[in-house]
């Protein structure tokens, strides 16, 4: 698999997700956000967490209207995978790649800690190293995670099964008690009705080695990569 990340001004996280891909067995490259094209044989844009553009006006809003993001746009319609982690998944909403938007967590305070996760169904490309209903156990650091959609987006999100990770407790339990930031129906990541763009606000690339306490985020970069083998 050929990825491609993407670096913007404020970006803190794409050299995380390319050890992270690196270590499933993909072949990376850095793309810089004024740039307007993506390297020749592209399987895998990968928008990083951070703070683009420092996140002024709304998360992500800047980012979403960069010069590569056309060239992403274009990637996504023609199948393409694109994945947007935390600042990612909030500029990928901003450029329409997925619907609803990020808003203040509804606590209104940053929040920076470990968080279950139920992973809703295993047959995508991105979470095929799991089985549906598993937990994992990322990390999430953000101030503006609030997922939030109009009822016809959520009820078709919902419907047809584009909910990737719910926030829940360590035995799967979705409950308000586990939601870190007011989300809707506890989504932290959705997909595209394509399931080749994927949103979501915890950070997989966080938990790949147990030196640092975990490896739970492995399964999502390794589900990828044998995706693009198979």
């Amino acid at each position: 698999m050929k990825a491609a990340v993407i670096t913007f001004p404020g970006t803190n996280r794409d050299g995380d997700v390319a050890k992270a891909l690196k270590q499933a067995g993909a072949d990376v490259a850095h793309v810089w956000h004024a740039d307007h094209d993506l390297p020749a044989g592209t399987d895998l844009v990968v928008l990083p967490g951070g703070f683009s553009y420092g996140d002024y006006l709304r998360t992500g809003a800047i980012a979403g209207r960069a010069n590569i993001m056309d060239a992403t746009r274009v990637h996504a319609a023609a199948g393409g995978y694109v994945l947007g982690i935390c600042n990612g998944f909030q500029i990928a909403c901003e450029a329409g790649l997925l619907p609803g938007i990020l808003v203040r967590n509804a606590h209104l305070k940053f929040v920076c800690k470990r968080q279950n996760l139920k992973v809703e169904r295993a047959d995508t490309p991105y979470t095929a190293h799991y089985r549906p209903g598993q937990v994992i156990d990322v990390c999430i650091a953000h101030g503006e995670g609030n997922y939030i959609a109009d009822a016809e987006t959520l009820a078709r999100l919902e419907g047809e099964g584009l909910v990737a990770f719910r926030y829940a407790d360590e035995t799967g339990a979705v409950t308000p008690q586990a939601n870190p930031n007011g989300s809707l129906n506890n989504i932290a990541g959705i997909y595209s009705p394509g399931f080749n763009v994927l949103g979501l606000m915890p950070h997989p690339e966080n938990l790949i080695d147990t030196l640092v306490g975990g490896t739970d985020g492995r399964g999502l970069f390794e589900s990828l990569v044998s995706a693009k083998a198979a």
